[in-house]
């Protein structure tokens, strides 16, 4: 078994795509131009949730893992939206879609949940770089366009050091 298989995240997002396929069988069936977007989107939607929490589990970088689970997170919020829309359209009632919302907003939690504890802060950032000027002695690993700053950082260093 693969360690994303273990989460409850996961097997939620599977029980979702499990929920929605007949609701989607349906749609197509009603051939409505409108529906078709809204429906592809839905199906895009929700297996983007489920793929991003399994590479997101795999990934070593805890900022890494958290970004894969922000990204799994705004696919559940997709997917959400577009019950609405489907809603909105008339292809169903609002009571046909309250299941499928509620696993929804579960997913959307523990996915929250799995960005805060993989994230400083609980928000996704990228890491700080510190910038630096190779020496002189690899000074051919730099491109033209970049050479006046090492000659820069060269002169500033040599003004410093002989005021």
């Amino acid at each position: 078994m693969f360690d994303h298989e273990k989460l409850e995240v996961y097997k939620l997002e599977l029980l979702f795509i499990t929920w929605a396929t007949p609701l989607l069988k349906e749609l197509k069936e009603d051939r409505t131009a409108s529906l078709s977007e809204v429906r592809d989107q839905l199906d895009r939607a929700s297996l983007s949730a489920l793929l991003n929490t399994a590479e997101g589990n795999s990934k070593r970088y805890k900022n890494v893992r958290a970004k894969y689970f922000d990204d799994a997170r705004g696919s559940a919020t997709e997917s959400a939206a577009c019950l609405d829309a489907i809603v909105a359209k008339g292809a169903c009632e609002s009571n046909r879609v309250d299941e499928g919302k509620d696993i929804l907003l579960r997913i959307v939690q523990m996915l929250t949940r799995l960005v805060q504890n993989n994230s400083s802060n609980g928000y996704v950032k990228e890491e700080t770089a510190a910038y630096i000027v190779l020496p002189e002695e690899n000074s051919e690993l730099l491109t033209s366009e970049y050479d006046y700053e090492y000659e820069y950082d060269a002169q500033l260093k040599h003004e410093h050091d002989n005021p």
